[in-house]
Parts: C-alpha cells; sequence; structure tokens
C-alpha cells in the first residue's frame, strides 16, 4: 500500500488507486463529470494546494533556485496549519492500508508544490513510491 505522487491528466498507473487534486482550480474545458473518466481525479482536495496569493507570486516571474526555495517555505508554512497538518496525517495513515494518490497538472514536478507534499507526507510516515 502506498501514496503515488502523479501528473494529474496522465494515465493511472495501475493500482494506483484513488486519484486526489491537489488543486485550486479544475481543469479548464472539462465537464466535472469527466475528470476522472480523463485521469485527472476521482475527489478534489483543494486543501492541500497552494494558496492562490502564494501561486501568483511563483509564477509571476522565471523559476530560480533562489525563488523555488521561497515557494517551498511558504508553502510548508501554509501547510502547518491544523487542518492541513491532519490532512497529511490522514493520509499518511490511509497510506499503510491503501493505494491512493495525488497530483498536480504540472510537468516538472522538481518545480512543483506536489514535490514539497510528498516529503511532507514522507515526514509524516506515509509510504510513498
Amino acid at each position: 500500500m502506498a501514496i503515488h505522487v502523479v501528473r494529474l491528466g496522465t494515465p493511472r498507473l495501475s493500482g494506483e488507486g484513488v486519484r486526489l487534486g491537489t488543486v485550486r482550480r479544475p481543469p479548464r474545458g472539462v465537464r466535472k463529470a469527466d475528470y476522472a473518466a480523463l485521469d485527472y481525479y476521482d475527489v478534489w482536495l483543494p486543501e492541500l494546494a497552494p494558496p492562490a496569493d502564494i501561486v501568483s507570486w511563483a509564477l509571476s516571474e522565471p523559476w530560480t533556485d533562489k525563488r523555488w526555495a521561497t515557494f517551498a517555505r511558504r508553502y510548508r508554512a501554509h501547510m502547518s496549519t491544523p487542518a492541513a497538518r491532519h490532512l497529511i496525517e490522514l493520509l499518511a495513515r490511509m497510506s499503510k492500508q491503501t493505494n491512493l494518490s495525488v497530483g498536480c497538472y504540472c510537468e516538472d514536478e522538481s518545480r512543483c508544490h506536489r514535490s514539497v507534499l510528498r516529503e511532507l507526507l514522507v515526514d509524516a510516515g506515509a509510504e510513498v513510491v
């Protein structure tokens, strides 16, 4: 059992389990009824996405290592709220008993909040692949 960290909209992995969309907004131009069928997500969980102000700031200029470090720090601070910590702990515990996946639309995971989310899940004791 484990959590897979995926890019939303890509073909599902065998045994991936329920796919959670950890994004602020649903996919553009896709009917809600088609989200799962088109491999976006089964359940939308925007509470694990970075807040709009952090995303706007992050996308306002090209990525640099310094800019990425600032983004990651701000996202981690956002994820330190009690509600976010509870969700992380829930997913970590669920990963011991079932397969599930979390994801975002970004092409490059190394410059996406899902890379930080992966670390937060591992730190909480989740089984992550």
